[in-house]
C-alpha cells in the first residue's frame, strides 16, 4: 500500500487550515476552495471517498470530540429545539426535498429522489462546529446547531436505510421503515447507556495516563461498532457515551485530562482538516460519471436541489420556533429573548458537510433485480454541488449576515464577573480547608510553604479579577497580556539555566526532561488562569 498520498494529503491539509487562521475565510470554506483546485492540478491522486472508511472510521472520533466538548446541561435544557431539528427537519427535508427533486428532475424516480433527499437532509457536525466557533454565533444558537448536528446523522442513515431498500426492489412500508427508526434510535441510545458507566469506571481507574488516552482513543470506534453490530445506530451510541463522559470529566486524573484534551485537539483538526479538502477532491471523481447528464442541464438542476435545500430548511425552522410559543404560555415565558433573526440565523447555517458524501457513495451500483440503480451517478452529482453550494454560500455570507442582524454575541465582561465569583468562592472554600487541615499536627509546613500554599490560592482568586481592570496606561497592554509576557520571561530563563546545565554534564537528559516538564505544566496553568 502507497502511503505516501495519505501522508500528503494530511500534510498539505493541516497547512492550509493553518494558513487559514490568517484569513477572514472559515478553515471549512478554505480546504475545500483549495480541494477543487487541486483536484486538476497534474500529478496530484486520485482521492476516492470511500464510505466504509468514513463512516466507521473518520465519523466516530469527529463526533466523539464534539460531544465531549459539548454541554449535556445547556443540550438537555433546549432539548425540544434540537429535537425538532435533529430528528423532525431531517425526516421533513427528506421527504419535502425528495418529492420537488422528483417534479424538478424527469429521469428521477420518486424512491431514488427520496433517497437523494436522505442523502443531503442532515447538516454536518463538523461544518456546524466549525463555522460556528470561527462567526462567534451566540452560545445558544451554537447549541443548538451543535446538538442538532450530533443527532441528526442517525436519522438521516436510518431514513436512507428505509428509501433505498424501497429503491432497489427490497420492500419498504410505512410501519417497516417506523420500527427501523425505533430500533436504531431506541438501541443506539440504549447501547451508550449500557457502555458508558463501565467506560467511565475503567477511566477513573486506571492510573497510568497513557493507558487512559488509548482507551479515550478506542471508545468511540468500541461504542459505534457495538451498537452496529446490533442493528441499532452508532451515532447515537458515540454522541451518548461522549456527553457522559465529557460532564463526568472532573472525576478522571488531571494528567489524563491535559494529555486527553492535547490528543483529540490534534486528532480533531488533522481529520477535520482531511476531511474538507476529501470534499473538494471528489469533483472529478462525479463529474466523470455524470455521463447523458449534460452540463447545463446537470447545473439547473442542481441550482434547483440546492433552493429546495435552504428552502426547506427556512419553511421547517419558523414555524418549529413559534408554534411551540403560540401553544404553550410555558415555553412564552420561559423564551421571552426570542425573535425573527435567531431562526433567521439557525436556517442559514445549515451547512452539508462529508456524511453526506459518503452516504451518496455508499448507493449501490445495481438493484435487486440487476438493473443498474436510477440516476445514481446525478444523486452523487445533487449531492456534491449541494454540499459545496451550502459550505460556499451559506459558511462564506453567515458572518456578513450576523454582522447585518446586529445579533447580539457573547457577553464577554459577563462571563468574566461569572468565572470571578465562581473562581472567589472556590478560593475561599479551599482557603478554610487549608485552615482546617493545618491544624492537624500531621500537616505542618515551615512558614515559608505555608505562606507560598496561601499566596497560590489568592493569587488564582484575584488573577480573574484583575481581568475586568483597565489596561497598562503606559504600553496598553492588557493585564493578561502583562501577566503572561512575565510568566514567559521568567520560566524561558529558568529553561536556559537547565539546558546549560545538562550540556556542561551537571544534570543527565532525563532530570533536564523531568525538570522541563514542569516548567510547561506551570506555564501552562498560569496562561489558563487568565485564559479568555
Amino acid at each position: 500500500m502507497d502511503v505516501l498520498p495519505l501522508v500528503a494529503l494530511i500534510a498539505a491539509s493541516a497547512a492550509v487550515a493553518g494558513a487559514a487562521r490568517w484569513t477572514p475565510v472559515p478553515a471549512p470554506l478554505l480546504l475545500v476552495a483549495v480541494g477543487l483546485v487541486a483536484a486538476y492540478v497534474p500529478g496530484v491522486p486520485d482521492y476516492h471517498l470511500d464510505p466504509h472508511v468514513v463512516l466507521p472510521l473518520i465519523l466516530p472520533p469527529l463526533l466523539h470530540t464534539a460531544a465531549l466538548e459539548s454541554s449535556y446541561l445547556d443540550l438537555r435544557a433546549n432539548l425540544r429545539p434540537v429535537a425538532l431539528l435533529s430528528v423532525g427537519y431531517t425526516l421533513f427535508a427528506t421527504v419535502a426535498v425528495g418529492w420537488l427533486a422528483y417534479l424538478l428532475i424527469p429521469d428521477l424516480s420518486l424512491t431514488a429522489a427520496l433517497v437523494l433527499g436522505a442523502v443531503i437532509a442532515p447538516p454536518d457536525a463538523v461544518a456546524a462546529t466549525a463555522v460556528a466557533r470561527k462567526v462567534g454565533l451566540p452560545s445558544r444558537i451554537t447549541t443548538i446547531l451543535q446538538g442538532e448536528s450530533l443527532v441528526n446523522d442517525a436519522t438521516a442513515i436510518t431514513a436512507y436505510k428505509v428509501a433505498l431498500a424501497a429503491a432497489v426492489g427490497e420492500g419498504a412500508s410505512w410501519a417497516g421503515g417506523i420500527w427501523e427508526f425505533l430500533v436504531a434510535s431506541v438501541g443506539g441510545v440504549g447501547v451508550g447507556l449500557i457502555l458508558m458507566v463501565p467506560i467511565h469506571w475503567l477511566r477513573r481507574h486506571v492510573k497510568e495516563a497513557m493507558l487512559q488516552n488509548t482507551l479515550s482513543l478506542l471508545i468511540p470506534f468500541v461504542a459505534y461498532a457495538a451498537a452496529e453490530q446490533v442493528g441499532a445506530s452508532g451515532v447515537l451510541a458515540v454522541v451518548v457515551v461522549a456527553l457522559f463522559l465529557g460532564h463526568r470529566s472532573w472525576e478522571v486524573d488531571f494528567e489524563t485530562r491535559l494529555q486527553e484534551a492535547a490528543v483529540w485537539k490534534v486528532v480533531a483538526f488533522i481529520l477535520e482538516s482531511a476531511v474538507f479538502a476529501l470534499i473538494g477532491l471528489q469533483l472529478p471523481l462525479v463529474l466523470k460519471g455524470l455521463g447523458e447528464y449534460g452540463g447545463v442541464q446537470a447545473a439547473w438542476y442542481a441550482l434547483g436541489v440546492f433552493f429546495f435545500v435552504v428552502l426547506a430548511r427556512f419553511a421547517w425552522s419558523y414555524p418549529a420556533t413559534y408554534l411551540p410559543r403560540m401553544l404553550s404560555k410555558r415555553i412564552k415565558e420561559r423564551e421571552r429573548d426570542m425573535d425573527w433573526r435567531r431562526p433567521l440565523i439557525v436556517s442559514w447555517a445549515g451547512m452539508r458537510g462529508v456524511v453526506s458524501l459518503a452516504i451518496a457513495f455508499s448507493i449501490p451500483l445495481v438493484m435487486d433485480d440487476g438493473e443498474p440503480f436510477p440516476a445514481r451517478n446525478l444523486v452523487l452529482f445533487l449531492t456534491f454541488t449541494t454540499v459545496i453550494g451550502t459550505l460556499v454560500v451559506q459558511g462564506l455570507s453567515l458572518p456578513w449576515l450576523i454582522r447585518v442582524l446586529k445579533l447580539p454575541g457573547r457577553d464577554t465582561q459577563a462571563e468574566t464577573l461569572a468565572e470571578a465569583q465562581a473562581q472567589n468562592a472556590a478560593s475561599q472554600a479551599a482557603e478554610r480547608r487549608v485552615d482546617e487541615l493545618m491544624e492537624d499536627e500531621r500537616n505542618r509546613l515551615p512558614q515559608p510553604l505555608q505562606d507560598r500554599l496561601r499566596t497560590v490560592l489568592e493569587r488564582r482568586r484575584n488573577s480573574v479579577w484583575e481581568r475586568l481592570g483597565q489596561s497598562n496606561p503606559v504600553t496598553g497592554e492588557s493585564v493578561d497580556g502583562t501577566y503572561r509576557r512575565l510568566t514567559r520571561e521568567a520560566i524561558a530563563v529558568e529553561r536556559e539555566v537547565f539546558v546549560k546545565m545538562r550540556d556542561e554534564r551537571r544534570i543527565d537528559d532525563e532530570m533536564m526532561r523531568t525538570l522541563l516538564r514542569k516548567l510547561d505544566l506551570e506555564e501552562a496553568a498560569a496562561y489558563r488562569e487568565v485564559e479568555d
